[in-house]
């Protein structure tokens, strides 16, 4: 059996299926990789909100499973939405690696002033934290980022830990703790899609990481409970049950969080829910000023 996996053309999405390839051929399974361009790599001079979210890295890749075109595909799985549609499963969830960010800086920490982020999770975290900063937008791959921080025109930018693991970067900069800026749901965690093929699904549930799809299941079930994809600043992380969860105001002075341990997806929804219930208007908050409609 060959398996036909697609992917976006970036580095780190090339890395990625990369790993995902290796775990294959160890079990005696050949592969090949197509790739793909999406809508979230041919636009990059505005922010993720405004062409649709985290959905705009995924969609081109979905419409490729469900014609036949590839037999799945590999994300990031922070990237993909929560509602999916129907005919797709995610047939394996790799073995989570850092869920932090990582600030990147050339210069001493306590004189970063300018830090370059499009995450509405990372600037109110930011803010929070500080708020003389100055937050501005950047987005673009990791090389991207990067060589504009080393212009000049960024005092620092903030990147996931693990995207610079698995390209093997080593720059200056700081690892920012999950418990205090907590991630996004499913940050650090590799996913492989495929369609709904019981032979495929076989095949590379091997490479699934059970520890590792519960608790990321656990963040998913709290997201879908709350809504707003990248709109909302929300951080959700759990790690052997343990669950972190919070909402913030965009400009990151108020926040409701909570923290506590689940067993079950379905304690995971009511914690989702109980979040919504006290969060709502920030939710609706942000949905307004980022002029965007909030029907859900």
């Amino acid at each position: 059996m060959s398996i036909t996996i697609g992917t976006r053309g970036s580095k780190l999405a090339l890395a990625q299926t990369e790993t995902v390839m290796k775990k294959l051929s160890a079990l005696g399974i050949a592969s090949e990789k197509i790739i793909i361009n999406t809508l979230g790599d041919s636009t990059t001079q505005v922010p993720l909100h405004a062409i649709g979210g985290q959905g705009v890295f995924v969609r081109a890749l979905d419409d490729a499973i469900l014609a036949g075109e590839i037999d799945c595909a590999v994300h990031s799985m922070k990237d993909i939405p929560a509602y999916r549609p129907h005919g797709l499963f995610t047939a394996a969830v790799l073995k989570r690696d850092s869920p932090a960010d990582y600030i990147a800086h050339n210069g001493p920490l306590d004189q970063v002033a300018l830090i370059g982020t499009s995450s509405t999770r990372r600037r109110a975290q930011l803010l929070r934290h500080d708020p003389d900063l100055t937050i501005k937008d950047l987005r673009g791959n990791v090389d991207t980022r990067i060589r504009k921080l080393n212009d000049g025109e960024y005092d620092a930018i903030i990147l996931a830990e693990a995207g610079l693991t698995r390209l093997d970067m080593h720059i200056p900069g700081e690892r920012f703790p999950p418990e205090k800026f907590v991630p996004s749901p499913n940050q650090g965690t590799i996913a492989v899609v495929s369609r709904a093929d019981p032979s495929l699904m076989e095949v590379l549930s091997a490479l699934d990481h059970p520890e590792t799809r519960t608790d990321v299941l656990i963040e998913r079930a709290v997201m879908e409970q709350l809504g707003g994809g990248c709109y909302t600043p929300l951080g959700i992380y759990c790690r052997a049950g343990h669950l972190i969860a919070e909402v913030l105001s965009l400009d990151g002075t108020r926040t409701e969080r909570i923290e506590t341990d689940v067993k079950t997806i379905d304690e995971a929804r009511e914690q989702g829910r109980l979040l919504k219930g006290k969060a709502q208007d920030l939710i609706n908050e942000a949905f307004t000023q980022l002029g965007l409609s909030n029907e859900g």
